[in-house]
């Protein structure tokens, strides 16, 4: 049987430390809708696609990102590029959104109830962009998990691991999320249907980052931008990256 979406208010996600976490024992996800108020995200958006030319392209210009995401380096044999250029795309994204990074990280401490502090040298939270008639928006992202920037000892471990993806602009049309109840390294099985969330403008989603999921084809004008934080539980607290 499908994990269904767990629905929560983020007013009373604030006021229980923890509960986020507990809830993805039994959901395939939780959502926060109306994280950040619609205007707020808007005017977020607005600001990514004003810092144009501080855009990274990633897998030839299928995508962009502001700021700097370690799996789209990684699967594209730009691991050093990455490292040297981490600092700088965390300045991109906070002249751009200041305070951005930090919110995610307090955010990710409240759904854990524990202190999150960011990995030494890696990117903080970090915005997508995935262009209007691009190859996501006519074939949708790959099927994948959030598995890139576990350790090797991590993932021998696995401890808790969540992602966060906060929607700033939404696609006209499409570009929902699709979850599937299936976890990384379980055997090989049907994976069954899916469960979808489509996000609006100031939702938040939260999923373990073992999860399989894949955003979906998008139609319109306008790019579906969201901002990422990716974390995990370590025995001195949690860290996070992008």
């Amino acid at each position: 049987m499908t994990r269904p979406l767990a629905r929560m208010a983020p007013e009373a996600v604030r006021a229980a430390p923890g509960s986020v976490l507990r809830a993805l024992d039994t959901a395939a996800a939780v959502v926060l809708p109306g994280w950040w108020a619609p205007e707020r995200a808007r005017e977020a958006a607005a600001a990514v696609q004003a810092a144009r030319d501080a855009w990274v392209p990633d897998f030839d210009g299928k995508q962009f990102c502001l700021g700097r995401a370690w799996y789209a380096h990684l699967e594209t044999g730009r691991a050093g590029a990455y490292f040297a250029s981490a600092e700088a795309g965390n300045s991109a994204v906070e002249s751009a959104l200041p305070g951005l990074q930090a919110h995610l990280r307090e955010a990710l401490a409240g759904f854990v109830d524990a202190s999150v502090h960011q990995r030494p040298r890696w990117g903080g939270a970090g915005v997508h962009v995935f262009p209007a008639g691009g190859v996501c928006a006519t074939d949708g992202g790959c099927v994948h998990f959030d598995h890139e920037g576990l350790t090797p000892g991590q993932r021998a471990s696995r401890p808790a691991a969540l992602s966060l993806v906060l929607c700033l602009q939404p696609p006209e049309s499409g570009g929902g999320l699709w979850l599937w109840d299936v976890e990384l390294g379980e055997p090989e099985r049907a994976v069954g249907e899916p469960v979808e969330h489509v996000s609006r403008a100031g939702d938040l989603v939260v999923f373990s980052s073992y999860r399989l999921h894949q955003i979906q084809p998008f139609a319109g004008a306008v790019p579906r931008i969201s901002a990422t934080l990716h974390g995990a539980a370590t025995p001195l607290g949690w860290e996070s990256w992008f």
